[in-house]
């Protein structure tokens, strides 16, 4: 699935697309969108979205809104892998432009990746949303996200 240029109407739906190619264009986007979801991670070089795009193990979900031209405006990445008790479907690094938030953005990317994850083979999608992040957890819970009673773990490995 590529991107299409979308109509510059405003009252159309933000488009979801899967990045099939890095182009200066989605480079461009990382570098604007990375900085409003994490401080302490820089936006991944051009390179590394190579490896994203590319890997059977991720699917790098672009929204792109046509009230801005059909400017790349959110972003979400489905990981999917098999695990001995079946496959396992993670969203990760959910990230909307601040100029096309309230725009349903989040809400669409979030549909796409759970219909493409339940394709994949997943009965369960899971993610982790800060608490500071309210209305990313609205929306979550808004479109059937449940809390999980679990402990999450981190182990930090040095460079």
């Amino acid at each position: 699935m590529t991107a299409q240029e979308p109509a510059a109407d405003a009252s159309e739906p933000v488009q979801i697309s899967e990045a099939t190619e890095v182009t200066i264009e989605l480079v461009e986007a990382f570098a604007r969108l990375i900085p409003q979801l994490s401080k302490s991670n820089p936006p991944p070089s051009e390179e590394e979205l190579k490896a994203i795009v590319t890997s059977r193990a991720s699917v790098l979900l672009i929204a792109r809104d046509p009230a801005q031209g059909g400017a790349i405006v959110g972003s979400l990445t489905l990981v999917l892998f098999r695990i001995p008790t079946g496959v396992r479907a993670w969203i990760e690094d959910v990230v909307v432009d601040e100029a096309g938030r309230g725009r349903g953005v989040g809400e669409a990317l979030n549909r796409v990746a759970i219909e493409r994850a339940g394709r994949a083979g997943a009965k369960t999608v899971d993610l982790t949303s800060r608490p500071s992040r309210e209305a990313a957890n609205r929306l979550y819970q808004r479109i059937g996200f449940l809390p999980r009673e679990t402990n999450v773990y981190r182990f930090t490995l040095e460079d």
